[in-house]
């Protein structure tokens, strides 16, 4: 999903990735800084969830990870933090790249 301004440059997105079947996840939600405070997560949030609502079973998991203060805009829509029963976990290939 892709919010463009009028002269057509993206300026919000969000995608989701997934299975095709059961487990989801939303993923690079991101708005440029210019444009931020605008609605523009929101909007990218709402049409993703309408997206899921409308296309995937009812018994879907759909998950991500929220960085910092994203948290407060992924609760608006239902999300709920999974700790302690879960956590998330990353891997760095190349450590010195990290």
């Amino acid at each position: 999903m892709v919010i463009e301004n009028l002269a057509g440059e993206a300026v919000g997105m969000g995608r989701v990735i997934g299975d095709g079947g059961l487990f989801f996840q939303i993923v690079d939600i991101a708005v440029d800084p210019a444009h931020q405070g605008r609605g523009l997560g929101k909007a990218v949030m709402a049409a993703l969830v309408e997206h899921l609502r409308a296309t995937v079973p009812a018994e879907a998991y759909i998950s991500l990870i929220a960085d910092g203060e994203a948290h407060r805009l992924y609760a608006q829509y239902g999300f709920q933090p999974t700790a302690p029963a879960s956590i998330g976990m990353a891997l760095f290939l190349r450590p010195d790249a990290a």
